[in-house]
């Protein structure tokens, strides 16, 4: 062969490579997220991975929306929710251009078989029903399918989507099979939905008939955003969870905090540009386990990976834990209620924080005089920690919701206005005050280096 016929050969095998190539690229840019068909004929291949899965694109990866599990949901030990749609409304922290689930089975006692999942935007508040054009299909490593062992958790796919923040997206799953018990997240304050059959992918969500308060199996929905750098995490107990704020209204303090967040930035104030997800248990505590096994509301120290450093993108952790710790031992002298035994573990959560380069702002014990657990005692003990976080010996920031929320003349009780009623969770008014006292400037920088 001579010299020119290789360079000929050559040339020719390039201008393949660069016609395969922009076939490809076009391919691809053609796939600009349109819905898949929710017409009748619901027996389509859901082997093969749909037109709509998410291409390679710029942006980060970071939390719009979480909820940590649970436990079991009382009455599905053993059918679960076999043959049944479970259609989850949560609410976006902020907005991206695709998205992705993650689904738990930490709870059940089988593998939970999802057949069938998709995610939309809600065509309204308070509905079951989806935003026209915007119904998504699903899959799992390419498949429509996915099986999660008992204790085991499963991401999807990214799909393309367009997300826009303080919207509601409506994630569906189908199981054909029982799986119980259900992993769920009780105190929700949204009401989402669920329906006979197969119908994941019915837009008009007539057939969701059925109402529950609980999230079922969904513990977050990422994005790939474009208006966020990172996630901060909220690790709490029920006045994180918002156990007392309106249904429905999104006014649980993290929510508020986003806003805020949101705000300043598109006033261009010199803070970050961070999605706040929520990963509060009403109850919870930060040494100590619920019971069963798996434990049901499991500890901070126990969650702490899987909840919190387990999200993605994650810049700064908000603690507000050991209200529990005081209050659900029936002896206020155990040794669970040592201010020191708090403190160490408040400390353990910083120290592993700080090993994955994330700050750590805490938050002040909040007043219950007036609830049914109020002792001296047990005053003393919620003073002491405070007393501490404060001095700065246990966080990098703090944000002070003690101060924010207490009656001026009795600053062991809530300030009326602040009170929901039963002197332990804020009203909504309360939860607006706790997100306004955070400083943003408390969202800067990162964990400090070590010496």
């Amino acid at each position: 062969m001579t010299r020119r016929s290789g360079y000929a050969l050559l040339s020719a095998i390039i201008a393949l490579i660069v016609a395969l190539s922009a076939a490809i690229y076009a391919g691809v840019a053609a796939d600009d997220g349109t819905a898949v068909s929710t017409g009748g004929d619901r027996h389509v291949n859901r082997g093969s991975a749909p037109r709509n899965a998410a291409p390679a694109s710029t942006g980060t990866w970071v939390g719009s929306w979480s909820a940590s599990p649970v436990g079991g949901e009382p009455g599905t030990e053993t059918e679960g929710l076999g043959g049944r749609s479970v259609r989850n409304v949560v609410h976006t922290s902020v907005g991206g251009t695709s998205a992705r689930i993650t689904l738990s089975n930490l709870y059940g006692q089988s593998a939970l078989t999802v057949t069938h999942a998709s995610i939309a935007l809600a065509a309204a508040d308070g509905t079951a029903a989806a935003l026209g054009g915007t119904m998504r299909r699903l899959t799992f490593g390419g498949s429509t399918g996915v099986v999660i062992p008992p204790g085991e958790q499963a991401v999807s796919d990214a799909v393309q989507i367009a997300v826009a923040h303080g919207s509601d997206v409506l994630v569906t799953t189908y199981s054909p099979t029982r799986s119980g018990p259900v992993t769920y997240h009780p105190h929700a304050r949204q009401i989402s939905y669920a329906a006979v059959g197969d119908v994941t992918e019915d837009v008009t969500g007539t057939a969701y008939t059925e109402q529950t308060s609980y999230w079922r199996y969904l513990t977050a929905v990422d994005v790939l955003s474009k208006e966020s750098d990172g996630t901060v995490v909220v690790i709490g107990d029920s006045l994180t969870d918002g156990v007392t704020s309106t249904e429905g209204a999104n006014r649980r303090w993290p929510d508020v905090l986003s806003e805020r967040l949101r705000t300043a930035v598109a006033a261009g104030r010199d803070v970050p540009r961070y999605s706040v997800v929520n990963e509060g248990i009403s109850g919870n505590r930060l040494l100590t386990d619920g019971l069963g096994r798996p434990a049901e509301s499991q500890s901070g120290l126990g969650r702490f990976e899987r909840d919190v450093l387990g999200r993605p993108n994650v810049k700064v952790v908000v603690v507000d834990l050991g209200v529990n710790d005081i209050l659900r031992n029936q002896d206020p002298t155990d040794p669970d209620t040592d201010p020191g035994r708090i403190l160490d573990g408040l400390r353990s959560l910083v120290d592993r924080a700080h090993a994955r380069g994330i700050k750590v702002v805490g938050a002040t014990l909040m007043p219950f005089k007036g609830h049914r657990g109020y002792t001296g005692p047990r005053e003393e003990v919620r003073r002491s920690i405070n007393a501490e976080i404060r001095a700065g010996r246990v966080f990098d920031g703090v944000v002070d919701f003690d101060e924010a929320v207490r009656d001026p003349y009795d600053p062991r009780r809530f300030r009326s206005d602040y009170d929901s009623g039963d002197h332990l969770h804020p009203s909504d008014k309360g939860y607006a005050r706790m997100a306004e006292v955070f400083d943003l400037e408390e969202l800067k920088g990162s964990a400090p280096a070590e010496l």
